[in-house]
């Protein structure tokens, strides 16, 4: 198996000082990091998430997605977050373009948009469904309200006895507001691991239940981050990219770079993207710190973005991800009358264009004042997938701690809470408001 690899040819000239600089506070970071001794060091269970093919609860979890499959036609997963978005990204980064193959998976329960939830209950009359209700608490608004009017729509189609064997619970081991219903309902549940926090539960059950339903080898994906594991496992930035990832964007940070966007080629990559902004969004934006995170998919948002990117203000760079190989291609056929000029590459194909398109824009950046981190992986599979889910779980601990913040706390995402309980009458917040 072919690992990812990283070039930062197109970064080093704008740095005064080389990421290698870092090295002895990679190393000390990376100590505290396994000896778990730093803020925030419950939430590190993480680390040993791809062996998780080596429990029993493993197993169990294959059976269930078999069985899902066997009971329905469409899997709802509900959850907001680091709830949904591992498990969505793996299925877009591996989906067949304009393809519906086997269980078709949706995602509910990350937002409060009525229309799109009486959309939902509309494409599911009459459908086989079952649910994923993905809360450690239960009670967190938006997956709480879809799954309160999802389970009744269920219970009213099958019966509440054969609604029970079509929802499964992945949650707290042992309390919580979903676990007691859980319990008393009779549905089947997962444990979401008391140290590992939302967005770092991808390879957990959390991720890994819809994954595995929807038919993906989850062995490879995880074989995938096992080998990552290996591979970033010691401080030595000559042969850690992941680590040299994370003092490359310290590096920038400090040098006066504010936005990281992440750049992808293949549409496939989008949900993916979603999944790390929450990832460092999260992780780093705390105590007036961080980098801004945002995406972009290329060469779509060129017809957009680009003006910006290479003319406006210099406080952005770019992570940028290219797939060597497609899974299909397009070959460009000649035309006699050549009327839109594209006979000059007639007979190529559609991936060469897009690569030297890739090309074209690295260098075109990089000439405007855009450094550009260039990280290029195989092709889009389970393997690669889980490999980079562990190369920028494992940089984003070093970063957040590099900036010297908690990686795996969020004190700012309670804020709207409070103020929209309030707004909504819940008992306990009468007094919110009047603070203002």
């Amino acid at each position: 198996m072919s690992y990812l690899k990283m070039n930062l040819d197109d970064v080093r000239p704008f740095l005064d000082e080389q990421p290698e600089s870092l090295q002895e506070d990679v190393k000390r970071i990376h100590h505290m990091i396994h000896e778990k001794s730093g803020a925030g060091s419950e939430f590190l269970g993480w680390l040993d998430l791809p062996n998780i093919d080596q429990l029993p609860e493993y197993q169990r979890l294959l059976d269930a997605a078999k069985r899902i499959r066997t009971q329905a036609d469409i899997l709802v997963v509900i959850g907001i977050g680091g709830s949904y978005l591992g498990s969505r990204a793996a299925i877009d980064f591996l989906s067949r373009p304009y393809r519906q193959e086997g269980l078709e998976v949706m995602f509910a329960g990350q937002h409060m948009s009525a229309s799109h939830l009486h959309g939902l209950l509309q494409v599911l009359d009459g459908k086989r469904f079952a649910i994923n209700v993905i809360s450690k608490s239960g009670t967190t608004t938006e997956p709480a309200i879809t799954f309160r009017v999802l389970k009744n729509a269920l219970e009213r189609a099958v019966g509440k006895t054969e609604a029970a064997k079509r929802i499964y619970a992945t949650t707290d081991k042992a309390k919580g507001a979903l676990y007691k219903l859980a319990k008393a309902e009779g549905y089947e549940m997962f444990v979401i691991p008391d140290d590992v926090g939302g967005r770092f539960s991808v390879l957990s059950p959390v991720g890994l239940l819809p994954i595995a339903a929807k038919g993906i080898d989850t062995d490879l994906l995880l074989k995938g981050a096992r080998d990552a594991k290996a591979r970033y496992d010691h401080p030595n930035l000559l042969e850690n990219e992941s680590y040299l990832y994370a003092a490359t964007r310290r590096l920038l940070y400090t040098s006066g770079k504010k936005i990281e966007m992440l750049v992808g080629y293949e549409p496939n990559l989008l949900m993916f993207n979603e999944w790390w902004k929450q990832l460092f969004g999260e992780s780093e934006g705390k105590d007036g710190k961080g980098l801004f995170v945002a995406s972009a998919s290329f060469s779509t948002d060129l017809h957009s973005l680009g003006q910006y990117i290479q003319d406006g203000e210099r406080h952005l760079f770019e992570t940028v991800i290219k797939v060597e190989e497609t899974t299909d291609d397009v070959v460009i056929p000649e035309d006699p009358s050549n009327l839109d000029g594209l006979n000059y590459i007639a007979g190529k194909t559609l991936s060469y264009v897009n690569h030297q398109a890739l090309k074209g824009t690295m260098m075109a950046h990089k000439d405007g004042g855009v450094p550009n981190v260039l990280l290029t992986i195989p092709r889009l599979d389970a393997y690669a997938f889980g490999t980079l889910v562990y190369f920028f779980e494992k940089a984003c601990a070093m970063s957040a701690y590099l900036n010297d913040v908690n990686p795996f706390n969020q004190p700012g995402v309670e804020a709207y809470k409070k103020n929209m309980f309030a707004l909504l009458g819940k008992e306990g917040y009468e007094d919110v408001l009047k603070k203002g």
